[in-house]
């Protein structure tokens, strides 16, 4: 019996592999690549846009959590546009031909100067240009959108950025659904109770980056009486010159309503919830240094 030594070299650039992350189309090719920073640490959940000659995109995808990306496309010309927030965007073109594998190989994004955190100092967030609103599901066919329209907050930035800090204060009386009926009942003790607990109260407490402008604001959230852990994902949106220096930022979390002991809650047929236990939030978030 003779045994054949399988070849493991890695294909190069263009050639018939059919291993490469996802299987090459009997009608087209593959086209992949990796994204790395200058560091060359992997960059997940970058956007990657396949345009054809015609401007027409044809593929959009975002990387894996190794920086990875991988694509079945008919043969042609395309460029591809490679974007992460915090980063620069990067442009190239390629050819993918018929049952073959064009690889890109590893994508350098540069660091965006634009986006990187600001110099020191305390902003105060501007109401009027900010929100704080969220979303509830409804008896499982459409979403109630809300708003907060009173609040105040203080953002200090240190050095280094991991050590700053953010604190807000909500009034719970000012919720808003624009519906009056149900603003009542929002108010009423069966949910946020605003008589004995006028406010919402957030502190954090760590700053985690992920690369870019990407952020993780964890903090302890007082609400309805009790305090609870949360973590805000959070993009930061770069600073700007208007009545004062300005940074912008927009970020979200999910809250259970059971964890603040909001435990109203109907039925409709087949034990349907009439409200969510999941509530949406959404912060957009604009401040301007105090000092």
């Amino acid at each position: 019996m003779f045994w054949r030594k399988k070849d493991r070299r890695r294909p190069g650039r263009g050639t018939t592999d059919r291993h490469a992350l996802v299987p090459i189309p009997l009608t087209g090719g593959v086209l992949s690549g990796q994204v790395r920073d200058v560091g060359g640490g992997p960059l997940p959940g970058t956007e990657i846009s396949v345009i054809d000659s015609g401007d027409r995109r044809m593929a959009h995808l975002e990387t894996d959590p190794f920086g990875r990306f991988a694509a079945s496309l008919m043969p042609g010309k395309y460029r591809v546009r490679v974007e992460a927030g915090g980063y620069q965007q990067l442009t190239d073109v390629v050819e993918v031909a018929w049952g073959s594998h064009a690889d890109m190989g590893s994508l350098v994004l540069g660091e965006d100067p634009a986006l990187r955190p600001p110099r020191p100092g305390v902003f105060v967030i501007d109401p009027d240009h900010s929100s704080v609103r969220f979303v509830a599901r409804h008896i499982g066919l459409s979403k109630v959108y809300g708003r907060f329209n009173r609040f105040s907050g203080r953002i200090r930035i240190a050095e280094p950025f991991e050590e700053s800090s953010v604190d807000v204060v909500i009034e719970s009386a000012s919720v808003d659904t624009n519906t009056e009926a149900r603003d009542t009942h929002l108010r009423s003790p069966d949910f946020l109770d605003v008589e004995r607990y006028p406010e919402l109260r957030f502190s954090s407490v760590r700053f985690v980056g992920h690369g870019g402008n990407r952020w993780t604001v964890d903090g302890d959230l007082t609400l309805h009486g009790l305090t609870s852990d949360v973590s805000l994902d959070t993009t930061f949106l770069g600073s700007a010159e208007w009545n004062g220096d300005r940074v912008g930022a927009i970020a979200t979390t999910e809250l259970h309503r059971e964890h603040f002991t909001l435990n109203w809650q109907q039925t409709i047929a087949k034990g349907l919830p009439v409200v969510g236990s999941t509530i949406t939030i959404q912060l957009d978030v604009q401040a301007v240094r105090q000092g």
